[in-house]
C-alpha cells in the first residue's frame, strides 16, 4: 500500500491490485444503477471508519467518499466485501475479489479506479531462515499471479 521505508527491512514489491466499486445484482435490483458520481452518492454507500494514511492518499483523489458518504462503516475489509454480498450497499473492493463465486458488477469504473502498490515485507534477520525465505518467496509468486490474472483479462 506504501512503500517500505525501515531500513531493516527486506521488500519485494509484486505489483498493483485495483480497487473498485462493487454492488451485488440483487442490490442493483432493488435500487438501480447508479449512472454517475452524483447518483453514487444517492445510495447506501459502505465504507471506512477511521482514518488511516492510506484512506487520506485515497481521498485527495475522491474527497466525495468521505466518512460522512457511508451509510455503513467498518474498517474490516472483509465485513464490507460480505455487506457487498449481501447487497446492503455499494462499496469498493478489488476487483479480483468482485470476480468470486458471487460475481458484484463493476459501477462507474471511469469514475473510480485506485490501485494498491503490493509488497512482501520481512526483517532482514530473517533472510538466513530457510522457512521464512520459503513462506517469503511462495507469498510473493502467489501474489504475482494473483495480480497477473487481472492483468491478462
Amino acid at each position: 500500500m506504501t512503500t517500505p521505508v525501515q531500513e531493516q527491512l527486506i521488500a519485494r514489491r509484486v505489483g498493483r491490485i485495483e480497487l473498485g466499486l462493487h454492488a451485488s445484482t440483487s442490490y442493483l435490483a432493488r435500487h438501480g444503477t447508479p449512472e454517475n458520481s452524483e447518483d453514487l452518492l444517492k445510495h447506501a454507500l459502505i465504507g471506512f471508519d477511521q482514518d488511516t494514511p492510506f484512506i487520506r492518499k485515497a481521498l485527495e483523489k475522491f474527497p466525495q467518499l468521505s466518512r460522512n458518504a457511508f451509510s455503513m462503516r467498518t474498517d474490516s475489509d472483509v465485513a464490507q466485501l460480505n455487506l457487498i454480498r449481501a447487497g446492503a450497499g455499494i462499496g469498493i473492493c478489488q476487483v479480483q475479489l468482485a470476480n468470486g463465486s458471487v460475481p458484484l458488477q463493476r459501477l462507474l469504473p471511469n469514475f473510480f479506479s485506485f490501485y494498491l502498490d503490493t509488497w512482501i515485507v520481512m526483517h532482514e534477520d530473517l533472510r538466513n531462515s530457510l522457512c521464512c525465505k520459503l513462506v517469503f518467496d511462495v507469498l510473493a509468486k502467489g501474489l504475482e499471479e494473483y495480480i497477473g490474472q487481472k492483468q491478462a483479462q
